[in-house]
């Protein structure tokens, strides 16, 4: 091919992304972002995993425009993404890089997707106390959402440390350190309105605390990552505020015995709402980023909740199991202060990232039995060690769930290379004992073989329930299963 029909074909790519922007300008007034530099912040999430800028964001502000824009794309043969706060950690919304074009040998600069940015749905639709339950726009975030409900008593559990979307941590099926005694998104969802494949609209579920009524619709949407179609409204089950709560902070010599008082905590009956592990790296990369100076070990923040009267018993328990597993050091937290710790566990991520700050973070996870939890951990530490690599790990080890992450030189691929050798071993190992290649990252881009190693006969399942309401591949193409696949 000579450069004058290179030229007429990036004309011809160039044109038709033009025409799909200026439709989507005429239907959504206001509503558009066209520019390269504007779309690339919409463009990715947190995830190492590459991306390219989208040839458009819709920055939606209601269901009808979900709809409007993507029966406008569907027309125009222009695949969409919805995008919640990009706190994702496997490349759930990325705009994917184009392929090398096999004719020209070129990379288009745009990614041919157009995202659907839903962080302006962010209204209280309705609380209803009596009921316990809420519904929500998409883009209504914990943050905003607790402190009205507070006003009642209530609050809604589910949900990461960042501060991600509910419409988001729906898509991707979210959990956090509440999950150990409230559950995942999925057990706190009651209802969902959907925007589908062809832009028609679908309400699932309902207010009812159990129905039999057909397929259960909600959680085959709930983490599907958007690839099925785009939640945009949520009705949600609320709990009341517990009348007291009690953190603590348990020092041990290694994750091993850390995770022992959590498994046996747990056979004992005892009523943990979070209970979470960092090891000592990660400890260690808290007191630098955070200002704190917990002892730099095996550690455990473990809190209890319910009736004042019943967390002293619980409490007493707690500690005969600690030292029992040789405890180092015990510290209780005052009221005041257990936003701020828990902040601080929070803040893992970006801690490890300081540990280097001119380099990258994979973040990875895994969940498995709570039986096999500490040698799961226990050797993937000791994988860490042999591999030299920097990688702390923290997790939610009330239910088995434990995240590790690589923080590697840029451009260093026997970095890159020994932390890709060493995620295998932990997916294996997990696979080995029953457990998950993730607990709740998700698949998106970054997990998607490992889906099919998890489950090689659902996975054509998968594929067929994909193709049955996403025939064209209009929704999040690339990610989770690939509908083309055999």
């Amino acid at each position: 091919m000579g450069d004058a029909q290179r030229s007429a074909r990036a004309d011809e790519a160039d044109g038709d992304e033009r025409g799909v922007v200026e439709t989507l300008e005429r239907a959504l007034p206001g509503r558009v972002l066209r520019r390269a530099a504007d779309t690339s912040d919409y463009s990715h999430d947190r995830s190492h995993h590459p991306w390219a800028p989208a040839v458009a964001v819709v920055r939606a502000t209601s269901t009808d425009d979900v709809a409007t824009a993507v029966r406008v794309c569907r027309a125009a043969g222009v695949p969409v993404i919805a995008r919640g706060t990009g706190t994702g950690l496997e490349g759930g919304a990325n705009a994917r890089p184009g392929e090398v074009d096999p004719i020209t040998g070129t990379v288009p600069p745009r990614a041919n997707v157009v995202i659907i940015d839903l962080q302006e749905m962010n209204r209280i639709l309705r609380i209803d106390p009596d009921s316990a339950d809420a519904t929500v726009e998409a883009g209504v975030r914990r943050s905003g959402l607790n402190p009205v409900l507070a006003r009642e008593g209530l609050q809604f559990v589910a949900g990461p440390g960042v501060d991600a979307s509910l419409g988001g941590m729906a898509a991707t099926r979210a959990s956090g350190t509440n999950a150990v005694k409230y559950g995942t998104m999925a057990e706190n969802v009651r209802g969902l309105t959907v925007v589908m494949a062809d832009g028609t609209v679908v309400r699932t579920g309902g207010r009812a605390r159990k129905s039999s009524a057909g397929y259960d619709l909600t959680h085959l949407f709930i983490g599907s990552e958007g690839t099925l179609g785009i939640i945009t409204e949520l009705t949600l089950k609320l709990t009341p505020i517990p009348e007291a709560r009690s953190l603590t902070v348990l020092s041990f010599r290694s994750v091993e015995a850390a995770a022992r008082v959590v498994q046996r905590s747990l056979q004992a009956g005892a009523d943990l709402a979070r209970a979470e592990l960092l090891d000592t790296v990660q400890i260690a990369a808290l007191n630098a980023y955070s200002h704190t100076d917990f002892r730099e070990t095996s550690t455990l923040f473990i809190e209890l909740s319910g009736e004042t009267r019943s967390l002293v018993g619980q409490g007493e328990r707690l500690d005969a199991i600690a030292e029992s597993e040789g405890m180092l050091e015990r510290r209780s937290i005052a009221p005041d202060d257990q936003e701020r710790v828990w902040q601080v566990r929070h803040d893992a991520l970006p801690a490890a990232q300081a540990l280097r700050p001119d380099a990258y973070t994979w973040s990875t996870d895994v969940c498995v039995p709570i039986a096999h939890l500490a040698q799961c951990i226990t050797e993937t530490q000791a994988d860490i060690e042999a591999s030299g690599l920097v990688a702390p790990i923290a997790g939610h080890v009330g239910d088995g769930n434990f995240h590790l992450a690589f923080v590697l030189a840029k451009g260093d691929d026997a970095e890159r290379h020994r932390a890709a050798a060493l995620y295998r071993r932990m997916i294996r190992r997990a696979l080995s004992v029953g457990g998950t290649c993730t607990g709740e990252h998700g698949i998106g881009e970054g997990k998607m073989s490992d889906l099919i190693d998890e489950h090689p006969s659902g996975v054509p399942v998968m594929r067929a329930i994909k193709r049955a309401l996403d025939p064209e591949g209009m929704l999040n193409p690339g990610k989770m299963v690939d509908s083309r696949g055999e």
